[in-house]
């Protein structure tokens, strides 16, 4: 989903397949009360799509499948998928698509888009920390900040992105990959300020900003406070290793610049491929 503080700024349990006639609907999973990111991404999903990073959707899969070396009909997983944007352009080139996210929202834009472009995805309404998956797939994605890097009030670093990776480390055959991206901590750090610290709107132990979120909803405006994690690539790089992949690359990420270059320091994502090895590594 991008990183949501510069898009702000910007833009202010069976599976029910659908056929050709009838659009799928999402599997829900055991969700708790609604946190704060699922909050806000309720009442963003109606005009997500209108946001300027989500045009470069088929440059992005052409990177995605170059990357896999998966043939069409191979198993593809998305966490963190929005409206759908990626899994779609995905089915329309013949992977079986499985969808995740938190966002009850995202998931009925993404079942509607789905839709119209006569596709059929798998949707799932679940929280990634407590995605379980008995399908295991050839491939997986999480992009954008679909998942990570979006922390509630009550999650906690490390053991956050660590429970993310073991599910999607978990439903990955061996030697599927997977491509992340997540927010750049040496761009958030070179932006924030002593007196941030002091006012308690970014936590240097743990690179986590505070940011309040605006949005609309039928009954008028709404705000949530939500947390935004940075990373630089060694901690990911453990991060990854702990959970039991393999790192591969660490590129820039940021959207429509994806490719094999370096890191730029005050672009918004980085981006990892990594792979599930045959073996957990030691």
């Amino acid at each position: 989903m991008g990183s949501i503080r510069t898009k702000a700024a910007i833009a202010t349990s069976t599976l029910i397949k659908g056929t050709d006639d009838s659009r799928s609907k999402a599997r829900v999973a055991n969700m708790g009360p609604k946190q704060e990111w699922e909050q806000f991404f309720d009442g963003h999903a109606p005009i997500y799509m209108k946001n300027v990073w989500t045009k470069n959707t088929v440059k992005e899969i052409d990177f995605i499948l170059k990357e896999f070396k998966l043939e069409p009909g191979s198993s593809i997983l998305d966490i963190g998928c929005g409206t759908g944007r990626h899994s779609i352009e995905l089915a329309k080139r013949g992977y079986k698509v499985t969808g995740v996210d938190i966002s009850s929202g995202m998931l009925t834009e993404a079942e509607r888009t789905a839709e119209e472009a006569k596709v059929r995805v798998e949707w799932i309404h679940a929280n990634a920390t407590q995605f379980k998956s008995k399908a295991k797939f050839d491939g997986a994605i999480c992009l954008c900040e679909g998942a990570f890097s979006l922390l509630s009030s009550s999650d906690q670093p490390i053991k956050f992105e660590l429970a993310i990776l073991r599910n999607i480390y978990a439903a990955l055959k061996p030697h599927g990959k997977l491509i992340l991206n997540a927010i750049n901590g040496y761009a958030k750090v070179r932006k924030v300020t002593q007196k941030d610290v002091e006012e308690g709107k970014f936590d240097p132990a743990s690179n986590t900003e505070v940011i309040t979120m605006d949005f609309d909803t039928p009954e008028g405006k709404r705000s949530v406070q939500v947390r935004e994690r940075g990373y630089v690539p060694t901690e990911l790089i453990m991060l990854f290793e702990k959970a039991g992949f393999r790192v591969n690359h660490v590129w820039g990420g940021t959207a429509g610049k994806w490719g094999h270059r370096t890191i730029d320091l005050d672009e918004i994502e980085l981006m990892v491929i990594a792979e599930r090895p045959e073996r957990l590594l030691q």
